[in-house]
């Protein structure tokens, strides 16, 4: 998951009616700006660059704050507090409703599996601080995966929050710095902001290269775009620093005017037809919207021939604008519960209505709301604002730890329910219901263990959420060799588990084993990057080449570290360099053949397991919404079954010191491939499998790595 959705700047805020004279060409670009991001989220395929209304948004507010600013800098703490006090007025009112009936809304309709990502993001969200969670998310190869939460678009409000509460602070001390040097408030306050806007940007363009997904999130890479807005309020404003902000245009000609106003329209609507998911974003590609609306806020364009200012101007157009802070806030929740009210996924029908009822909800909730709050007396006194917006966060957050403690509840609940069911050691249990012969009806229905909520972190004790100890993984984007020992810390047998997450997957099956066997497991795994010598095509060129070297340096320890078998399994999680996965094939076949080869070469043996099937799909959200009748979760094993390089390399190889475990048919029925089989959820998401299967299959595993180990 990313989620690429807009921000708060929206309708007509107090800052902007103070201005003479209303400009209609901002409340046209948030109107452009909103339908945008409606339609880039109810039909993704046909507007596929709508997130870039995100840009526009950002650049208005930066116009808008810093012109307020700059007509009356902010000389100490009262002057602070007031602009805040406006702020928490204008935007928490609207937001902390909307937080509060969509945690109301998920718990009503959303499965369990989604409670606790729902909970945990919308207490972040009042705190305006939840892009820095999605952003911690986005780089984690599993909660990546997860399916998104119907809050996650609170992320750009708490980047314009940061954004107001630092900004001010920024043009207080340039204001001082202008006066202590006797300088031109102007220059001073136009040369820092200038500096802060290169830097991020320069920062932008770099952790959209080196990390595309945290770089979406995070605030610094996402100042400058605001910063671009208020650069232009000092270059286009008539402030004279505290005589007022009459913000006016370019002096330009009218009709260099209208030709500006209308290349500023163009390069938005531009990039929301062209750009897409695969656009490297933010980085240097939102300077073409970013500087789109820059023109057209600069171009203010008058009336005259072929100018756009009349469109702009068109009621519905202005009305649009007026509500779209509304809008935005609740058409997301809209769009992700509904399914689950439902039962079936959005068809034209559900999604006009998930338009009528967001533009009836921003209306209702601008008149009721927002114009409410924003009325003078609930201004004063000046702690009022504080105390109320502080009391509405309270609220939300309550009731996302109220929804916490339901969730850790349950999971009490579940976990007892697990280890009556291992305790009752029924021969059908897991992955012994696929043994040939046992007779072992299908599950179709519930109960099943784990509970889906629990098996949403059903995963090997290599995580560190699981085991409470050492993260084993090596993560991008440095890939360091990490390594964790398991099992028996003397024994004399000693096997490597090497490999990306779906060789991780099997170390709760491997620790039934060593148990049994007192054997040390050491780990060699990394998030994504297979263990091959294949060039990887990660989002960022610098992954790909310390991918690489991780593979390099493992493959050296495996070869010295006086192993008595390695493990080895992959999944491949992206294509070879210029490839797709399905043409990445030969790629990934040669790359194994290279590592198995010289792991052989130092005479240590190695098991090599089949990867896994993978639907694809969160399994747990699917069991969670389908208890009732559980082959809606199935699907066909051609599908499932990865096509798998690796069995072509062991048997290119023909080496007996190399053995094949394909566990696969304990996986999957002959033509079907199950979500719950045996009575035990088989995926903690859409392609690893639970702890709990994982361990069912230990008795399968355990002969061909005996075996292995018998022939050396």
């Amino acid at each position: 998951m990313s989620s690429r959705s807009l921000v708060e700047s929206s309708s007509r805020s107090h800052d902007e009616r103070a201005v003479p004279g209303t400009r209609t060409d901002i409340q046209a670009l948030r109107a452009v700006a909103v339908t945008l991001v409606l339609v880039y989220h109810l039909w993704p395929n046909r507007l596929t660059g709508g997130f870039t209304g995100v840009d526009v948004f950002f650049v208005i507010s930066g116009f808008l704050i810093t012109s307020h600013l700059l007509g009356k800098p902010p000389r100490g703490g009262r002057d602070l507090a007031q602009f805040w006090s406006r702020r928490i007025r204008r935007l928490l009112p609207a937001s902390l409703l909307v937080l509060a009936v969509t945690l109301v809304g998920s718990r009503l309709f959303a499965p369990e599996t989604q409670w606790e990502a729902t909970a945990k993001q919308s207490g972040a969200a009042a705190l305006y601080v939840v892009n820095w969670l999605l952003a911690a998310d986005a780089v984690d190869y599993l909660a990546a995966e997860n399916l998104p939460s119907p809050v996650q678009h609170f992320w750009s409000l708490s980047v314009e929050e940061q954004f107001y509460l630092v900004w001010p602070l920024l043009i207080l001390v340039l204001v001082a710095v202008a006066t202590s040097l006797r300088r031109s408030p102007a220059v001073v306050v136009g040369v820092g902001l200038g500096a802060v806007v290169a830097a991020s940007f320069a920062y932008s363009v770099h952790e959209t290269v080196t990390e595309p997904a945290r770089a979406y999130f995070v605030t610094p890479t996402r100042v400058w775009e605001l910063g671009v807005g208020a650069l232009l309020a000092v270059l286009v404003g008539k402030h004279g620093f505290g005589r007022g902000r009459d913000v006016e245009a370019v002096a330009w000609p009218p009709m260099a005017r209208v030709a500006l106003a209308w290349v500023g329209l163009g390069a938005i609507v531009w990039t929301g037809l062209v750009y897409d998911g695969a656009t490297p974003f933010p980085g240097w590609q939102a300077a073409v919207p970013v500087l789109g609306t820059a023109a057209v806020i600069a171009a203010n364009a008058p009336t005259a021939p072929a100018s756009p200012a009349q469109l702009m101007a068109a009621r519905p157009v202005q009305w649009l604008g007026d509500v779209s802070y509304s809008v935005y806030l609740w058409h997301w929740p809209l769009i992700v519960l509904l399914p689950y009210a439902t039962g079936s996924s959005l068809g034209l029908l559900d999604k006009l209505a998930v338009l009528a009822a967001s533009l009836l909800l921003a209306a209702l909730t601008k008149r009721y709301v927002e114009d409410r709050f924003r009325a003078p007396e609930w201004g004063r006194p000046l702690r009022k604002p504080y105390l109320l917006g502080l009391a509405g966060m309270a609220v939300v957050v309550a009731l996302a730890a109220a929804q916490l403690a339901e969730v850790d509840r349950l999971e009490a609940g579940a976990r007892d329910d697990l280890a009556a069911a291992i305790a009752a050691d029924d021969p059908c249990f897991g992955a012994a219901a696929l043994v040939p012969g046992a007779g072992c009806a299908r599950t179709t229905s519930g109960p099943v263990v784990p509970a889906p909520a629990q098996a949403l972190n059903d995963k090997s004790d290599a995580y560190a959420d699981v085991s409470g100890g050492k993260d084993c993984w090596s993560n991008a984007p440095r890939f360091p060799v990490t390594v964790c020992e398991f099992g028996d810390p003397d024994s004399e047998t000693s096997v490597a588990l090497a490999g990306n997450s779906h060789a991780g997957q099997w170390l709760p099956a491997l620790e039934e084993i060593a148990e049994t066997r007192g054997w040390r497991i050491t780990t060699y795994l990394a998030s994504r990057c297979a263990l091959a010598t294949a060039d990887q095509e990660f989002d960022a060129a610098d992954k790909t080449d310390r991918c690489a070297a991780w593979g390099r340096r493992v493959t050296r320890e495996l070869v010295s570290g006086d192993f008595d078998l390695v493990v080895y399994t992959n999944r491949i999680s992206v294509p070879a360099v210029g490839k797709d996965v399905a043409g990445s094939h030969g790629d990934y076949r040669r790359g194994y053949e290279s590592v198995l080869s010289t792991i052989r070469e130092a005479r240590v043996p190695v098991a090599v397991i089949r990867d896994t099937p993978a639907p694809g799909t969160i399994v747990p959200d699917c069991v969670a919404d389908n208890e009732a009748d559980l082959t809606r979760c199935s699907g066909p094993r051609s599908r499932w079954e990865p096509d798998e390089p690796v069995v072509d390399a062991v048997r290119s190889l023909d080496d007996r010191g190399i053995v094949l475990a394909d566990l696969n048919d304990l996986i999957c029925r002959p033509d079907v491939c199950d979500a719950v089989v045996g009575g035990v959820v088989v995926y903690f998401d859409g392609s690893h499998l639970t702890a709990t299967y994982a361990r069912t299959l230990a008795p399968a595993l355990e002969r061909p790595l005996s075996r292995a180990l018998r022939r050396w």
